[in-house]
């Protein structure tokens, strides 16, 4: 649950936006109405007692008189006064922890359910995504008067309900080394979320090899390198403008050399409009499978959460030209648009590895949908 609250905590962008949009679409036509009492089951007839035969009356006994006690003059003390608050709340209400404020209600109906999505839109949750949503969550209760509470415990039972099929953990192969090619655009933060993998396989007892492909920025080879020498991984580099295709050959064969489990090779950040940019991708994988023909086993793409609706054409182009298995989502914790990833999992249905909320090591977490839809929605949880 640490990364949860981690989460939580730097997901008030979005949770913050969605809740207050949620509270004034619930206020915008509601009433206020008495919190409804809890569902008590009706008792169970007690069984009627058998009548029993009289029994002769016993012979009467002398009675004792009781010698007189003393009396104490000091007056009883007052019974202890009962908060006023207790006595209102009664037993019910102090079992099930509640008060007996009023709650604003809302009847969901067609002009409810119109602000939901546009205030789900609104969170780049998608057009598509929204109305289906929606739609689901007035399966059955449309008519009905629900709160903010409930209608944020529906939003994020719909939401974890699209992410569950598309989390998954990064795959591991028996196949040595298993070769992860991580593309993206330009500052979407591939070279620290590939930092942070090696560090957590690492960690988990794997052999990690990095290459250093981004052979155009001298600064990102040298962040890579920090975050090598940090994890204690091995980071294969290149004179600056050397070719990242040969780069990635020679990686791979020496992590054959070495036995390695994995080779992450990084690559250049790149526009998904640049032909020539998007062209020198393919060639990447191209000559390692001269090498490997299975390779490479995995293609992640990083995508920058701030980015919002323009990480689906991303996809849909790294997707075509790079054979995409998984996403990795990054900087969730810098936008107030969260709702992007609810709208690539349903639109795409990739699996979901990671997500990042920040630069620390353990700020990339595998995917939890139901912790992320908690998170989103500003829904407590026990």
């Amino acid at each position: 649950m640490a990364f949860f609250s981690k989460l939580k905590d730097r997901l008030f962008k979005s949770s913050s936006r969605l809740e207050q949009g949620l509270e004034a679409i619930v206020e915008d036509g509601g009433e206020e109405s008495p919190t409804p009492d809890p569902i008590i089951p009706e008792p169970e007839p007690e069984p009627q007692p058998v009548p029993e035969v009289p029994e002769p009356a016993p012979a009467p006994q002398p009675v004792e008189t009781p010698s007189p006690q003393p009396v104490d003059p000091t007056p009883a003390p007052p019974p202890p006064e009962v908060p006023e608050a207790t006595q209102s709340k009664g037993i019910l209400g102090r079992l099930f922890n509640r008060d007996d404020r009023p709650v604003v209600r809302r009847t969901l109906d067609d002009d409810m359910l119109e602000q939901l999505e546009e205030l789900l839109i609104a969170s780049d949750m998608g057009v598509d995504t929204a109305l289906r949503v929606t739609a689901n969550m007035a399966e059955g209760r449309y008519g009905r008067k629900l709160s903010t509470d409930e209608i944020k415990q529906l939003l994020a039972q719909e939401v974890a309900r699209v992410m569950e099929p598309v989390a998954k953990p990064l795959p591991i192969y028996p196949k040595r080394p298993q070769v992860v090619l991580v593309v993206g655009v330009n500052g979407s933060g591939k070279t620290t979320t590939i930092g942070k993998l090696a560090s957590q396989f690492k960690s988990a007892g794997k052999k990690v090899v990095i290459a250093a492909g981004d052979t155009f920025r001298a600064a990102a080879v040298e962040q890579l390198q920090v975050w090598g020498d940090r994890a204690g991984v091995p980071v294969l580099t290149a004179p600056e403008g050397s070719d990242p295709a040969s780069l990635a050959f020679d990686a791979l064969t020496k992590a054959q050399e070495e036995g390695a489990d994995l080779l992450m090779i990084d690559t250049a950040g790149r526009l998904q409009n640049r032909a020539d940019l998007m062209e020198e991708l393919a060639k990447i994988v191209r000559v390692i499978r001269k090498k490997d023909e299975t390779a490479p086993h995995n293609t992640l793409l990083v995508l920058d959460a701030t980015t919002g609706q323009n990480a689906l054409s991303q996809v849909e182009t790294f997707r075509n030209l790079a054979d995409v298995s998984g996403l990795v989502m990054t900087k969730l914790d810098g936008t107030a648009k969260g709702g992007v990833l609810v709208a690539l999992a349903d639109k795409f249905g990739l699996p979901i590895h990671a997500i990042g909320v920040g630069e620390q090591i353990d700020d990339l977490a595998p995917f939890d949908p139901e912790e992320f839809a908690a998170a989103l929605t500003g829904l407590e949880t026990r």
